[in-house]
Parts: C-alpha cells; sequence; structure tokens
C-alpha cells in the first residue's frame, strides 16, 4: 500500500517554507505522495455544508494556497514523489485551461502528476467562478472528456453542451501516457461516475468499513463497465489528527498515534484500498512542523515495518 500526506497548504503551519520542507523531508523519509487541495474562498457567513443547517465556514479555510501553483514549486524541490490535488473542483475552470496546467505540471515533474478532481459544493465559490451549480452531474463528465481530449493526439477538438474547442493543436502534452484522474466521490452515484469516467477512487475516510465498502463498489461498477478492476485505483484521505500519544477507543479511523494509525494500515491489506493520505490540517491538533514531521517520520517507519 502506498502512503501520502498532504501539504502544509491551509491552516496555522501553511507557508512557502514549510510546504518546501515537508515535500522535501516527505520524499527523503520513503512516503510515496505529496499532495494538494482547492479551496477559491471563505465566506464570512455560515454556510450550509453537506445539506446540513448553515454553520461558519471552518476557519482552516482562510487561507490555501493554490494547488497547481504549488506543485510547480514542489516539483523543483523533488524528484520521486507523485505530486497529487485532492481534490481540485474541475467545474469551477475552463477544462482547456485546467488540462494544459496539469499537463505542463506533468511535464516539469517528470510524469508524476496525478490529477484529483471533484465538483465542488460551495455556492459562493460557483457564483464567484462564474459558473452555474446546475452544471454538476453531466458537467463532470463532460469535463473529464474535453481533458483527456486535450491531452491526446493533435489536432484536437471538442464539441459538448458547455465545452467547444475548435480543430487546435493544445501543448504541451503530459509525459504519462495516460495521466491519472481520480475522482472525489462517496455517493453511490458518484462512485458510479468515476468507474465510468476515471482512473480512481478518492474518497474521504469515514470509518473502516464504509471505506472498504466503497472500495468494493468501485471496482464492482469498473467491471461493470467493461473495465479491468486492476486497472484502476483508490487513494483514500483521511482527515485526522496525527497525535504523540494514543488516542483513546474513539478515536476516528486512521487517526491516532503513529502505532495506532500503522496498525489501521495493517488492517487496509488486501482489501482494495491502494494509498492513503494522511491529511493532518484542520484536524483540531495544535502542533508545530518539528513535531508534524517528527510525527511522519514514525509513521512510515511502523508502517513500513
Amino acid at each position: 500500500m502506498e502512503l501520502g500526506i498532504a501539504l502544509p497548504t491551509s491552516g496555522p503551519l501553511a507557508g512557502p517554507a514549510a510546504i518546501a520542507r515537508v515535500a522535501r523531508e516527505a520524499e527523503q523519509l520513503g512516503y510515496d505522495s505529496v499532495w494538494t487541495y482547492e479551496r477559491l474562498l471563505r465566506p464570512t457567513a455560515p454556510v450550509a455544508i453537506g445539506g446540513g443547517d448553515p454553520q461558519p465556514v471552518p476557519e482552516v479555510y482562510r487561507l490555501a494556497y493554490e494547488p497547481l501553483e504549488t506543485l510547480s514549486y514542489v516539483a523543483a524541490l523533488t524528484d520521486r514523489v507523485k505530486l497529487g490535488t485532492s481534490i481540485i473542483d474541475a467545474l469551477l475552470h475552463p477544462a482547456v485551461v485546467l488540462a494544459k496546467r496539469l499537463a505542463t505540471l506533468d511535464q516539469l515533474s517528470g510524469g508524476r502528476a496525478v490529477a484529483g478532481l471533484g465538483q465542488g459544493w460551495m455556492p459562493q465559490e460557483f457564483a464567484a467562478a462564474g459558473v452555474p451549480m446546475s452544471r454538476i452531474g453531466r458537467g463532470m463528465d463532460e469535463v473529464v472528456a474535453a481533458m483527456r481530449a486535450c491531452w491526446g493526439p493533435d489536432p484536437v477538438a471538442y464539441e459538448g453542451d458547455f465545452t467547444h474547442i475548435a480543430e487546435s493543436e493544445i501543448n504541451p502534452k503530459p509525459v504519462q501516457p495516460r495521466l491519472p484522474v481520480l475522482l472525489g466521490a462517496m455517493t453511490p452515484g458518484g462512485i458510479r461516475r468515476a468507474a465510468r469516467i476515471a482512473d480512481g477512487l478518492n474518497p474521504v475516510v469515514i470509518t473502516r468499513d464504509t471505506l472498504v465498502d466503497m472500495a468494493k463498489a468501485f471496482r464492482a461498477a469498473v467491471e461493470e463497465q467493461g473495465r479491468d478492476p486492476g486497472s484502476v485505483t483508490v487513494v483514500a484521505r483521511a482527515n485526522v489528527p496525527l497525535t504523540a500519544e494514543p488516542l483513546g477507543d474513539d478515536r476516528p479511523f486512521l487517526g491516532g498515534s503513529p502505532r495506532q494509525v500503522a496498525d489501521d494500515l495493517a488492517g487496509l491489506e488486501g482489501t482494495g484500498v491502494d494509498h492513503v493520505l494522511i491529511a493532518t490540517a484542520g484536524s483540531g491538533t495544535d502542533v508545530g512542523l518539528d513535531e508534524t514531521l517528527s510525527l511522519y517520520s514514525d509513521l512510515i517507519r511502523l508502517a513500513r515495518r
């Protein structure tokens, strides 16, 4: 199983120096990947999150570095780790622009880009981007198809409901023959969409059972599409605290001390989960950068053992 960590692109540790240090040390420690995410803005008024009652938007979103610019910076500082987004809200961007930015990152990094994409959920971000929320759904299928067209041979042409690309040369192309696209999805419909159009699933971890069930459902849906289940990947995002001391029995799955997390990771072997991303930003812990890196060091040593 591969293991990745989120770069400090938001929250109290965020900043260029911290991003650079975590990226370099993650590679030196043997992590397989580093990840960013997108948040365009943090409304000051309460927002309904996940269909619930309006509530203040989490404080961690006050500052969020742009994901692809950050990964281009990190590409120059590293040689091996995969550079992933978990996630970019793809509907907020013109498909051809997003495709070209990801292809450029893949070129600059020597073929290490992973395009984790989602649909977005915050009305204020859609409004700021000038995109109607009615595009959620079929618009996602279209943006992925248009991006793949841009990454394919020239001349490129695409005609859809929302994207119109006249026959053109669009370069650079990615280094990777197929730049991997992951969809951040957890609903049955989202999982089926990922099975139809993506190379992998990027769910948020809630419990072990729900994660394993989503991985199984995704691979089953891939097979129903006539695709090889072994050709796709499941990258689980764990938004959890990583702590020096063990947490109690009510701790979140994949959260707690490095030993507890390593034991949880061992329990995922053979379940269809291929890659786990540990994202501690905003997890409620007040841990400095030195201690965070020490915990990451302990975690990968125990996990690899």
